[in-house]
């Protein structure tokens, strides 16, 4: 990249948690999807990790937006300052001129057109100007390392922030797909409620987060990898006293049961509409879980003792739909399901 070159090629992971920028096949940048901005004049204060370091904790100056919701792009402008901001830190040094970008993105498989758009515009407002989307299930399972041109049917579970995308890819197409606006966030929000109800103590978004990442569970019983109980600390709802609740697996396990019920449902839904011959390559090579959902303790045994179909939690589920738009922007020109 040297002073003069005109085009920088970009692969975006733009996910309602996390957004993954991948340049030269290197992961640059990696930073939740979070922007800060001054509320008299709406300018960029910060992006990435050090606005999540403000989230919900900012004064009456600063708002923190996190830009998507369930997926999709809820705030436009916000959308298109992080994106700009998130850019900028993939050449952080001085150019004379900013480069033309070729972008790939991902967005998520149920996305109406007017969704799509919404991507697009704010990818060309962010200096985008060949801007290509290719579906979530579709780049995770490039990124997964499955051949998505071969005639076999290869099903990805994609559990991200806002979205599951669950899709049945044959012949480098998508031929059966569901997705359903249940995903990490709303599990989330169950803990939060589930801790305001059972133990009275009020607890902020990035600490039900927390809870969920220390000891988030699918199954009340992990045998010997059961995660130690974790202290939440907190304001009593009822009295505003400080109050220590340790939390174990078990109760969260039961906290997340209706969630992870209809992430299971919409998975049996998918299979329902898959033609027979996809299904039987389906149960021969298992399911693919992707996204942060996959870390869930106990999700892929749950799901395979429910659906009799072995599920495989893919080697690095978080960076799966990244690596896997990294790919796609080398072969643009190749895959034919790379929309314009």
């Amino acid at each position: 990249m040297g002073l003069f070159s005109f085009t920088q090629e970009i692969a975006m992971d733009l996910g309602t948690a996390n957004t993954i920028i991948l340049s030269n096949d290197k992961i640059v940048v990696d930073e939740p999807s979070v922007v800060a901005l001054d509320r008299r004049t709406d300018k960029m204060i910060a992006v990435g990790e050090r606005a999540k370091m403000m989230y919900e904790k900012e004064n009456p100056n600063i708002r923190t937006v996190r830009p998507l919701r369930d997926g999709v792009i809820a705030d436009f402008n916000a959308c298109e300052q992080m994106m700009r901001g998130l850019i900028k830190k993939v050449n952080p040094g001085r150019r004379l001129f900013t480069p033309s970008l070729r972008m790939v993105i991902g967005v998520p498989s149920g996305s109406t057109e007017v969704e799509l758009r919404a991507v697009r515009d704010s990818a060309e407002h962010a200096g985008g100007r060949d801007v290509y989307l290719i579906f979530e299930p579709m780049a995770a399972a490039i990124g997964i390392g499955l051949d998505v041109e071969a005639p076999e049917g290869n099903m990805i579970v994609d559990i991200g922030g806002g979205s599951t995308e669950i899709a049945v890819i044959s012949l480098g197409g998508i031929v059966s797909n569901n997705s359903i606006r249940i995903a990490g966030d709303d599990l989330t929000a169950d803990i939060q409620e589930y801790m305001s109800r059972q133990h009275n103590v009020k607890v902020s978004e990035r600490m039900a987060e927390r809870i969920k990442i220390h000891v988030g569970a699918a199954l009340t019983d992990l045998g010997d990898d059961a995660p130690e109980d974790y202290i939440v600390r907190g304001p009593n709802r009822i009295t505003a006293l400080p109050m220590e609740v340790p939390v174990c697996y078990q109760e969260i396990a039961h906290c997340l049961e209706k969630s992870i019920a209809k992430i299971e449902t919409a998975v049996l839904n998918a299979l329902e509409n898959t033609p027979p011959e996809l299904y039987a390559d389906i149960v021969s090579n298992g399911i693919y879980l992707a996204g942060g959902g996959a870390l869930l303790r106990g999700l892929d045994k749950r799901l395979t003792d429910k659906i009799n179909i072995p599920f495989h939690i893919a080697e690095d589920p978080l960076l799966s739909v990244a690596k896997g738009t990294g790919i796609a922007l080398k072969n643009v020109d190749r895959f034919s399901f790379l929309m314009r």
